[in-house]
């Protein structure tokens, strides 16, 4: 679900740098984070999601979740732009 959601989206953040320089920017509707990312990357942009009241889902696969970005790279975490 949370990958054709992505793979629609018109407005996307790929990463977690971006995607908290976005939240930061008041520019985050949603924030999507793999499960298998590493948890020191992660825990970061689901620390300041939290404090802004951004929802947040969680995939199973960075790999999946790249993929639906249309990148051939994992991503660790994505925004979908308000």
């Amino acid at each position: 679900m949370s990958y054709d959601k992505v793979s629609q989206a018109k407005g996307l953040v790929i990463g977690s740098k971006q995607t908290l320089k976005a939240i930061k920017e008041n520019e985050v509707s949603e924030v999507i984070i793999a499960d298998d990312a590493d948890r020191r990357v992660t825990n970061k942009v689901l620390l300041a999601a939290e404090e802004n009241g951004i929802p947040v889902v969680k995939v199973d696969s960075m790999k999946k979740l790249g993929k639906a970005c249309g990148i051939e790279v994992g991503a660790a975490t994505v925004a979908i732009k308000a």
